[in-house]
């Protein structure tokens, strides 16, 4: 079955699943493989459960008229994804960045969806089969649609520019994000880059954060460029009112009080702001989309448990976003502050060194209680308390009372570290 074949039959059944614990009626399943586990083996089951066709790459796979057997399930989905977004009306804005990708993209979903017909990635589906999944979510009156894309190493952020093919572009920051993967931060600064590079060879339009000196030099000489500024005026002027402990953002003279903490939420804002203006989004809807958007899913949410004011921001984390969480938490007003780190991955070569660098700040900073969990942060040379594992950490927190106070909760996911609010 030709690509072009495979997209009539997805137009008569337009959505896709790739676990069979999430099969909708008639969708199309396609039968990924993993590290530990094969979806041909649960073809006839995604079938039976309802879909109406299953996508397969092993021969004993395809039992009935309802499997379609392909060389490689992955790579025909990918190729679906790109032949499907070639016929698209809709505007396609691709986001990357070291930082704050995730919720820049719920911001200007928020934004532009207040206007216009608007897809945006789910969740932080935003690798080689999570840009296909959302790609092939767009329907026939579908406007906009904000793509997210991850990247831990070279050409990925190029991969992914092929099969979205974006209209325009946004770069959050260049961090020292997955540093195993691009060898250093001038790697990461390159790889990420490849959004630019795709946008400025096709002539599309680029969004940047003007008060970036990286953005402003990479794209110095390229005319079809829009970027926001806190002091430049020939880019869009938004300005910082502060953050004790909401962003509060002004605009053409009209204050927005956000429901996001932090300095660094500041530029994702401004993000979703510029594309709002750009793309003649009214300004009520604008500031009401702003005001409105609340994060979720870990991601600097503040809580209250048991007499703690707690910051829980435990979805990722990296040395640069560990930074800017710190040093927010502690310019923010409150007594007896207690910070719980857990260690940052995909860090490579420069895992010890980065680690030993938080370890230092904490104690500079000077917080009244401060506990480092995972293998990582166990290894450093500090005062601080230091646990190997959660587990450790949980047995500590068991056997001795903290005082209420305010806490930060931060790590990579794969720490899980939100598990700490039970033990608060």
């Amino acid at each position: 079955m030709t690509t072009e074949q495979l997209h009539h039959l997805f137009l008569r059944f337009p959505q896709v699943s790739t676990d069979t614990r999430k099969i909708k009626k008639n969708c199309i399943f396609f039968a990924l493989r993993g590290d530990n586990f094969n979806g041909n083996d649960y073809a006839t089951e995604a079938l039976r459960k309802g879909a109406s066709y299953a996508i397969v790459d092993e021969k004993e796979a395809a039992t009935s008229d309802k499997t379609v057997w392909v060389d490689d399930v992955l790579k025909t989905l990918q190729e679906l994804a790109s032949f499907h977004r070639s016929h698209c009306r809709a505007k396609v804005i691709g986001l990357t960045g070291s930082n704050g990708k995730t919720t820049t993209k719920e911001l200007i979903h928020a934004v532009l969806s207040k206007h216009y017909k608007t897809i945006a990635t789910v969740g932080n589906l935003n690798n080689h089969i999570g840009v296909p999944l959302t790609l092939l979510s767009i329907t026939e009156d579908t406007e906009i649609a904000v793509v997210e894309m991850g990247a831990n190493h070279q050409k990925e952020i190029e991969f992914l520019c092929g099969l979205a093919q974006p209209d325009f572009g946004y770069i959050t920051n260049f961090g020292k994000a997955h540093l195993e993967g691009f060898g250093s931060e001038e790697g990461v600064v390159k790889g990420k880059s490849e959004l630019y590079d795709y946008l400025t060879a096709h002539g599309k339009s680029v969004f940047l954060n003007a008060d970036d000196p990286i953005q402003l030099q990479k794209l110095e000489n390229y005319v079809n460029k829009f970027g926001f500024s806190t002091d430049k005026h020939q880019y869009y002027r938004i300005e910082f009112l502060g953050a004790n402990p909401f962003v509060k953002i002004k605009v053409e003279g009209t204050v927005m009080h956000t429901r996001l903490i932090g300095r660094y939420n500041f530029t994702n804002c401004c993000a979703a702001i510029l594309m709002g203006k750009y793309f003649n989004v009214p300004p009520e809807k604008i500031k009401r989309a702003i005001e409105t958007y609340q994060p979720q899913n870990n991601r600097s949410q503040i809580l209250e448990r048991n007499g703690h004011h707690i910051i829980l921001d435990a979805y990722n984390a990296n040395p640069s976003s560990m930074k800017a969480a710190l040093e927010n938490f502690d310019a923010m007003e409150g007594d007896h502050k207690m910070v719980i780190l857990g260690d940052m991955f995909e860090l490579g070569k420069t895992a010890a060194t980065e680690h030993q660098r938080v370890a230092d700040l904490v104690v500079e900073m000077g917080f009244d209680r401060v506990f480092l969990v995972g293998k990582n942060f166990a290894e450093t040379h500090t005062k601080s308390h230091k646990f190997d594992s959660f587990e450790a950490l949980s047995n500590y927190l068991g056997a001795h009372s903290v005082k209420k106070g305010m806490v930060l909760i931060k790590g990579s996911r794969g720490m899980a570290l939100e598990r700490a609010l039970e033990l608060l």
